[in-house]
């Protein structure tokens, strides 16, 4: 496993962007994605448009709630269009349980150029959302990033990138504002991958200073923000209430301290990485303003591969079983405040 890590680190090296077009710190937009299908046939193409120009009408009664996964699928493991492939198909799942009345946002963090081509030739991601990204042209990463999957029936406003100014590891904030049906300000999510490590100085605290600056913009009526935060260290505990945030997990009910109920990375990770760091509450969501957060669990526990040669590969690399990634996965439900 450490070999593995080595090459990865290497290959993120390799890749690194010399060149930028946008000014970090700073949003950059960026279009959204929406599939269009042929008439009569299976056939269509992912077609490009700029949401502060081509505004959707809302639906008043369409959308009372929005659910919210976010997962981080390693970047790092083989096989990556077989757990992509794994991981898509569990969230399918997932969201065909939910109310008709409630809408699907999905936050990825550590996808790959191929886990983007190969998320968007998936046809329940075609059918069912817009998506942010078809390449990683917007990632401050030349190697992976993030993308964000929005319900086709929540109207987007915007979206944008804030690349980060404070980072070694060429990290970001993915924005979208929706609208849920309600007149009024938007609602602004936030997909972010914060700085991994306890690294001097400490890179966390600046980067959700960064995201609540936006989070608290007066132009939006709420905001949410979910990702791998990277929670590892003491004053990880107080990073969304230095930014005036709530966390979900905590508002719900959930313990800081309680491993069994509440952490979601180290429980699949390699062993030896596990009895060297034990667990942690890495995954979390936070949020602001008009927003109601009702529902919080995690999900995506125990997913493996399938393929027998592939089963073998994984653990080989010292893990107690052929996990698809190292992260469980946060799901949260929001509503408006009424």
């Amino acid at each position: 496993m450490e070999s593995l890590v080595r090459r990865s680190i290497e290959m993120v090296r390799a890749t690194a962007r010399v060149k930028v077009p946008w000014e970090l710190d700073k949003p950059y937009a960026q279009p959204i994605y929406s599939w269009s299908a042929a008439v009569g046939t299976s056939k269509g193409v992912w077609q490009a448009h700029d949401p502060s120009t081509s505004r959707e009408v809302a639906k008043p009664a369409a959308v009372k709630s929005i659910i919210l996964y976010s997962w981080n699928i390693d970047f790092m493991l083989p096989f990556p269009d077989s757990r992509m492939r794994i991981a898509l198909r569990h969230l399918d799942d997932q969201v065909s349980r939910q109310n008709a009345s409630t809408a699907t946002v999905v936050f990825l963090n550590e996808c790959l150029h191929s886990d983007l081509r190969f998320i968007t030739s998936d046809p329940w991601v075609q059918r069912t959302f817009h998506i942010t990204d078809m390449d990683g042209s917007y990632w401050q990463s030349g190697h992976y990033g993030t993308t964000t999957l929005i319900d086709r029936r929540l109207p987007i406003e915007s979206c944008f990138r804030v690349h980060y100014e404070k980072t070694r590891m060429e990290r970001d904030a993915l924005f979208v504002d929706i609208r849920m049906g309600e007149p009024g300000n938007p609602i602004r999510l936030c997909n972010t991958h914060l700085e991994s490590l306890a690294l001097e100085p400490p890179l966390r605290p600046l980067q959700m200073q960064l995201c609540a600056h936006y989070m608290h913009d007066s132009t939006v009526a709420g905001a949410i923000l979910a990702g791998d935060l990277n929670a590892i260290q003491d004053f990880d505990r107080r990073l969304h209430s230095d930014s005036d945030l709530k966390d979900a997990y905590l508002e719900l009910g959930g313990a800081e301290d309680d491993a069994e109920a509440g952490h979601t990375w180290g429980q699949q990770a390699a062993t030896a990485q596990r009895q060297k760091f034990g667990t942690s509450r890495m995954d979390k969501v936070f949020f602001c303003g008009d927003v109601v957060c009702t529902a919080f669990e995690r999900f995506g526990a125990g997913i493996e591969l399938q393929d027998e040669g592939e089963r073998e590969e994984i653990l080989k690399l010292g893990f107690d079983r052929p996990w698809i990634t190292d992260h469980l996965g946060v799901r949260s439900e929001f509503s408006l405040r009424e």
